[in-house]
């Protein structure tokens, strides 16, 4: 069984930062890709970042040159670091891992956790 635990949410003002942290645990072989996305309340889940197991990195467009994704593969962990935060960052976000246990790949989602941005 493969779990994603997240942690790092929280409130702050507009400009301020925060960093979330994702830690993958249980029956892993290796992992591909680690992702974060975000769900704003009444809106769909989109992609915030990706990074591959190679190193290679894609944003999204509203988050490009503020936030920053991360790994490390020894501690098996993704992070994201969120600098000048807007209001319009306010929402749930999603860690997520392709993960192959040795046997299939599996695509596993942590819980969530709240990032909300006051004005």
């Amino acid at each position: 069984q493969v779990q994603l635990v997240e942690s790092g949410g929280g409130l702050v003002q507009a400009g301020g930062s925060l960093r979330l942290s994702c830690i993958v645990s249980g029956n892993i072989f290796a992992i591909n890709e680690l992702g974060w996305y975000r769900q704003a309340p009444g809106k769909e889940r989109e992609l915030v970042a990706r990074i591959t197991s190679a190193g290679s990195i894609n944003y999204v467009d509203s988050v490009k040159g503020r936030f920053t994704i991360s790994r490390d593969d020894a501690k098996k962990t993704v992070a994201l670091q969120m600098n000048s935060l807007k209001p319009e960052d306010t929402a749930v976000y999603y860690c997520n891992a392709v993960v192959y246990t040795g046997t299939l790949f599996r695509d596993v989602w942590g819980q969530g956790t709240q990032v909300t941005v006051s004005s």
